[in-house]
């Protein structure tokens, strides 16, 4: 990134699997030292060839754990979500490299995503994460009678089936918009099932609107993991708990199939 360059940039982070070969996390830092100097100081570690940006630091209560940083000139501007702001000196570094090497197109070293996700998967931190999404964020769900398949019967049905009636969810719908990319999420802030309403068509098999369904209530019973450096979102135990169900593989072909045309 050239000094002189005055374009407005801005960059929000995300936790992705990287390699694990640049800049190694500094050591731990006082725990009343400002972000300003943590960004500061971890700007100057990567070697960046241009003079540090004036950083200016926010707290933001936004409904995700999610961090922002926008550079002006020679301003950047960083929003970092409040669940943060009681994080350790060294989680807030960790945070810092991901966002300015995303910003300058550099890696981020694995020490530093093992530090920031070893902190967001504590118990503790998730609760929090949990909480700020069911008190700020808002679910948009249609209602589960749809104009061909009725959501709640079949999650009733899946659940006596293959769940032996042990799991629940406050709600589930069909989405407000017709996407044919994203067909079904569970959201475990919300406990809520959603299904892509592109779904409620007669050309649609009942049992593929089934299998989704059934594949959305197995993140109820297998969460989000991690191992490592990585977020699990389908763990070896929830593939084979899917492989469970009649006919797997011919339903997920059919699936394909009706997406594809």
């Amino acid at each position: 990134m050239a000094p002189e360059t005055a374009a407005r940039i801005k960059v929000a982070l995300r936790v992705s699997p990287l390699s694990d070969k640049p800049q190694q996390l500094a050591l731990s830092l006082h725990p009343s030292t400002t972000p300003e100097f943590v960004f500061a100081r971890v700007f100057r570690r990567l070697g960046i060839r241009r003079s540090v940006p004036d950083f200016h630091i926010e707290y933001k209560p936004f409904s995700s754990l999610r961090s922002n940083i926008n550079l002006t000139g020679n301003r950047a501007k960083v929003r970092i979500s409040d669940i943060l702001q009681e994080a350790p000196p060294l989680v807030l570094e960790a945070l810092a490299e991901l966002l300015l090497t995303q910003l300058f197109r550099r890696q981020a070293s694995v020490e530093a995503r093992e530090c920031y996700l070893a902190y967001i998967f504590e118990p503790a931190v998730r609760r929090q994460i949990d909480e700020a999404r069911r008190k700020r964020g808002r679910i948009r769900l249609l209602s589960p009678q749809g104009r061909h398949f009725d959501l709640e019967k079949i999650f009733a049905s899946v659940n006596e089936r293959f769940f032996k009636q042990e799991l629940s969810c406050n709600r589930i719908g069909w989405s407000v918009g017709r996407s044919r990319t994203v067909l079904g999420h569970y959201d475990p802030a919300h406990k809520t099932i959603t299904i892509s309403r592109s779904l409620d068509s007669p050309s649609v098999p009942g049992d593929v609107v089934e299998y989704l369904v059934f594949h959305e209530m197995l993140h109820i019973r297998f969460p989000l993991e991690r191992r490592g450096i990585r977020r699990v979102v389908h763990s070896r135990a929830f593939r084979e708990a899917e492989k469970s169900y009649p006919h797997y593989r011919s339903v997920r072909d059919r699936l394909k199939r009706i997406f594809s045309e």
